[in-house]
């Protein structure tokens, strides 16, 4: 089936790196333009300028997705440049690593669950009215394998977090169906992305290179943007083949947040 978005407008957040950009990179590539959103404006200024020499076209809307003013905003300048939004990539993410009940501070938890929950539920809140108005549109969420299975590894608050991003997706095709609208929330276990980074123990290369890479979740959220409007992928949950949950050798560090 083809993967062509000529005409078609999508936004994504988090894309200064890991997955939004990979993703950023394979919907441009298909024909979308794309917006491009992440608190640092020079990453997102330097993948605009690949895009563009490729023959793609990028507009950069910088900002602070746990700001639902800041993000009310740049979904108002979509719809005024382009009159339309016809997919949201909400991927913007982040961890911290006193993640444990016994480190973990009201901070932490407030900034974990901000980026994670409130980032994909303030976008979510922007984009349905322009959506609605067109009867089309697809919602694209990167939640986690913490999303559907609760471990160590991830942290309270990001797994609570990302649990309540797999009911928010669902909650909005239960509701939205009728206007056309599709929402898919992505499960992803691990993917060799900077969050790693944030580990309380380091990663090694070699399980990072074992990992789903952010070109895998690329080709997946292009797949999931090409559908056909009457097909919706509600939820998918996808691992790498060697998966350090499943592995017995592996089990131990992942335990100790590796």
């Amino acid at each position: 089936m083809a993967q062509d978005l000529a005409g078609k407008i999508a936004w994504v957040t988090g894309a200064g790196s890991g997955i939004g950009e990979a993703a950023a990179v394979a919907l441009a590539g298909a024909g979308a333009r794309v917006v491009l959103t992440g608190r640092r404006e020079e990453p997102l200024r330097a993948l605009a300028e690949r895009l563009a020499a490729a023959g793609g076209e990028a507009v950069v809307e910088p900002g602070d997705v746990t700001d639902a003013a800041r993000i009310a905003a740049i979904v108002e300048g979509i719809a005024a440049r382009f009159g339309r939004l016809d997919v949201l990539v909400s991927n913007a993410g982040s961890n911290v690593r006193e993640r444990r009940w016994d480190a973990l501070s009201p901070e932490g938890a407030q900034s974990v669950i901000a980026a994670n929950l409130s980032s994909a539920f303030y976008a979510s809140l922007a984009v349905l009215p322009l959506m609605r108005a067109q009867g089309d549109g697809v919602l694209i969420h990167t939640a986690s394998w913490a999303g559907r299975y609760v471990s160590p590894v991830s942290g309270p608050a990001y797994t609570a977090a990302k649990h309540a991003v797999v009911a928010m997706s669902h909650s909005i095709n239960m509701e939205e169906c009728v206007n056309g609208i599709r929402s898919t929330v992505l499960c992803p276990a691990e993917v060799a992305t900077p969050i790693l980074d944030k580990r309380p123990v380091p990663v090694s290369p070699e399980d990072r290179a074992r990992m789903l890479q952010p070109d895998d979740m690329a080709a997946l959220i292009l797949f999931v943007a090409t559908r056909p409007r009457h097909v919706c992928l509600n939820e998918v949950v996808i691992s790498p083949t060697w998966n350090r949950g499943y592995v017995p050798d592996a089990r131990l560090g992942a335990r100790l947040g590796a």
